[in-house]
């Protein structure tokens, strides 16, 4: 490459881009489009979304998972007291779905086990295997033969029939 070059043919771009001039008076309509569009749409929805952040930051709430308070069982509830048997209801769904689930998870564990150890699953998964027919039989127990429209009150008197089956044999 020689030593002096052209500088003619490589020019040193400009140290500013110059700022282009309107050749017509007439304005932009895409502005005014622009303008009544953040007035009319943007602005209102704006005001109302900040207005409703500023209530809510004065409140912070976090919400993980609805926490219930124990209520009284049904065999608590008084002659009549019709909220206290809603309750007493509410609170049975809530534990048999409770229990639902742990029986699922049992169940989860006991097929990971057995995934994980292939051929030696008998030796390997016997806790796995004894905890699970111990939660089944705790939930046949409890909700066995209830059915789908099963409820506090006929779960109840089941508990009361096998506690009298038991006392007969007892005796």
């Amino acid at each position: 490459m020689p030593e002096d070059r052209d500088w003619e043919a490589y020019k040193v771009p400009p140290t500013r881009t110059p700022v282009s001039e309107r050749t017509t008076s007439v304005p932009n309509p895409v502005n005014y489009f622009q303008t009544a569009f953040s007035y009319v749409f943007d602005a209102p929805v704006t005001f109302v979304r900040e207005l409703i952040e500023r209530l809510q930051t004065k409140d912070k709430f976090y919400y993980y998972h609805q926490k219930f308070r124990r209520v009284p069982d049904l065999s608590e509830c008084l002659e009549g007291d019709y909220l206290c048997y809603y309750e007493a209801e509410a609170q049975w769904r809530r534990d048999r779905m409770v229990d639902q689930q742990i029986v699922e998870i049992v169940q989860e564990r006991l097929a990971a086990c057995k995934q994980r150890e292939g051929p030696n699953q008998f030796q390997n998964c016997a806790k796995e295997m004894e905890l699970l027919a111990q939660v089944t039989k705790a939930f046949q127990d409890r909700y066995g033969d209830l059915g789908y429209h099963g409820n506090a009150r006929t779960c109840l008197m089941k508990q009361k029939h096998r506690m009298m089956e038991e006392r007969k044999a007892a005796q």
